[in-house]
Parts: C-alpha cells; sequence; structure tokens
C-alpha cells in the first residue's frame, strides 16, 4: 500500500511538472514557412530540411531559425513527436519526446517518406537540437533511415548521453544492490526518454556499438561549453567522423547554454555554413 502511494505521488509530481511547463508553452501550430508540402527544393537547395527539437517542447522552437532559413530558401518541415498519451490526453499543446526513443523514431519514418514523395527529392537533411540529435539516430541505424538522409546537423548533441546531475551514476551505484531495475522502471513508464539519455543506457549502448557516426551521413556537432543538461558537454563531440565545433572556439563571448543555441544568431550561422559549406561566410559573432 505504502509502495502505491508513493508511485501515485511520484506521477502526480511529475505530471505536475510538466503541466506546469506546458501552460507556459507556445501552442504547438506549425511555424510560419514550415510543413509547405508544395515547396520544391531549389538547385541551391536540393534536399527539404527536417528540423526536430528536443524534449519537452514543439515545433515552436524553430520559431528564430525558421523564418531565417525559409528566407534564405529552404523547404522546410517539422513534426510533434513522442507525446505520452496521458499528457496528450490532459494537455492541449504538443509536449514532445517523452516515450521511448524507439516509438519517436517510428513516428518519424512515415513523415520523412510524405516529405520526399511531396518534395520529389531523393534524400533529406536533419537538423536536430538536443534529443532531436538522439532519437533520429534510431530511425538512421534501425529503420533504415540512413539511405534517405544527407546531411545531419546537430546542436548540443549526446552522442554518449549526460551525467545530468549525477543521476547515471546514482544508477550505477543502485545497480548492485538490485535497485537500479525498479528504479529505471518507474521513471521509463512515465518517460521513456530520460533514462535512454543516460550515459551507460542501453539504448546509447545499442546505437554506439559500430560507432557513433553514421557511414554514409555527412555529420556535424555543435556544442557548447556552458550547456547544463548534457554533462559533460563533450559527449556531443563525435569521436569517430564529423565535424565538430565548439561554440566558444568561433565566438568567445557566447554564453549560450543548452535552450538558447536555438535561439542564438551565431548558432544559425554555424548551421547555416554547415548546411551549404560551398556558400559559407565568415561568422560575425554577435552577442
Amino acid at each position: 500500500m505504502r509502495t502505491t502511494r508513493i508511485r501515485a505521488a511520484l506521477i502526480a509530481a511529475i505530471m505536475t511538472a510538466v503541466s506546469a511547463f506546458a501552460v507556459s508553452a507556445p501552442a504547438g501550430a506549425a511555424v510560419p514557412g514550415t510543413n509547405d508540402f508544395g515547396c520544391k527544393p531549389s538547385a541551391a537547395h536540393p534536399r527539404p530540411l527536417l528540423m526536430l527539437e528536443g524534449f519537452g517542447g514543439n515545433s515552436d522552437a524553430w520559431r528564430f531559425f525558421a523564418p531565417k532559413l525559409k528566407a534564405d530558401g529552404y523547404c522546410l518541415f517539422t513534426t510533434n513527436y513522442g507525446e505520452h498519451p496521458l499528457l496528450k490526453a490532459l494537455i492541449p499543446n504538443p509536449i514532445e519526446g517523452i516515450v521511448p526513443m524507439q516509438q519517436s523514431a517510428k513516428e518519424i519514418a512515415p513523415f520523412v517518406d510524405r516529405i520526399l514523395a511531396a518534395t520529389g527529392a531523393a534524400k533529406i537533411d536533419i537538423l536536430g537540437h538536443s534529443e532531436g540529435t538522439m532519437m533520429p539516430r534510431w530511425y538512421l541505424e534501425k529503420l533504415g533511415g540512413a539511405a534517405k538522409v544527407q546531411k545531419f546537423v546537430a546542436m548540443t548533441p549526446l552522442w554518449r548521453g549526460t551525467a545530468f546531475f549525477g543521476a547515471a551514476q546514482l544508477r550505477d551505484l543502485l545497480t548492485p544492490l538490485g535497485l537500479a531495475g525498479p528504479v529505471i522502471g518507474l521513471v521509463h513508464g512515465l518517460c521513456g526518454t530520460c533514462t535512454q539519455a543516460l550515459t551507460g543506457s542501453d539504448y546509447l549502448n545499442e546505437l554506439n556499438a559500430d560507432g557513433e557516426a553514421i557511414p554514409g551521413i555527412e555529420h556535424t556537432n555543435i556544442v557548447t561549453r556552458y550547456d547544463e543538461l548534457v554533462q559533460p558537454y563533450t559527449s556531443g563531440i563525435m569521436r569517430d567522423g564529423g565535424t565538430n565545433v565548439v561554440l566558444q572556439d568561433v565566438c568567445p563571448n557566447d554564453v549560450s547554454e543548452h535552450i538558447a543555441v536555438a535561439f542564438d544568431p551565431n548558432v544559425l550561422q554555424l548551421v547555416e555554413r554547415a548546411l551549404d559549406p560551398e556558400h559559407a561566410k565568415p561568422v560575425r559573432c554577435a552577442y
């Protein structure tokens, strides 16, 4: 009985916290300039760009990047993914990336096919932020998505997960005591992504078994030294391929952290350089 009460209290606390976040988040309507299935890629930008945001947000996370990329001639697409059924029933605004990432990856697959069919393109590019870098790896590596993607630009990626204020270490300490399984099981039932994002998770171990870089894909990884959620931030530096960019190596006075990179004009310039290196311009650092 006591265990049942504790479980109920924990569920209520998590739902309350997420609900509070959701109320403050904008509505999840498509960002202007995105999801125009009549858009035809130009010779300058021949591949549609799928933008995948991070945990707990929705497609509104691209409201800063989208207008500028659209003005540059990209066909842009976004989609809300990974909504928890309970939250979806209780909260009007989409809160994404809650369910296990394998499930979210299965949602992404048909959306990519729809983009390709509508635009006539052979491949897409992906711009991901936070979970939007981890989740599509399952699609690329396990669901045949790699053959449909040319460039993968990752902002604050966590290829090797995050320690997240000692959560990964606590899990490892509880394992010999036989306590890690029940705790992980409870958290995973409420937030499948939360346990998968931790360093050393089964999800990441399976993906990294054959390396971090995905053959045939052009990787660019943009990290910030001030990332408070990816711990250490070097988890986003790919060890076996790709181009790794530390934001502060380009703009030393830029203090953008994990969330702020999605609203950072310096990061936008780095993204544009990665997507179109042939027409790359020097980054003009703004503060």
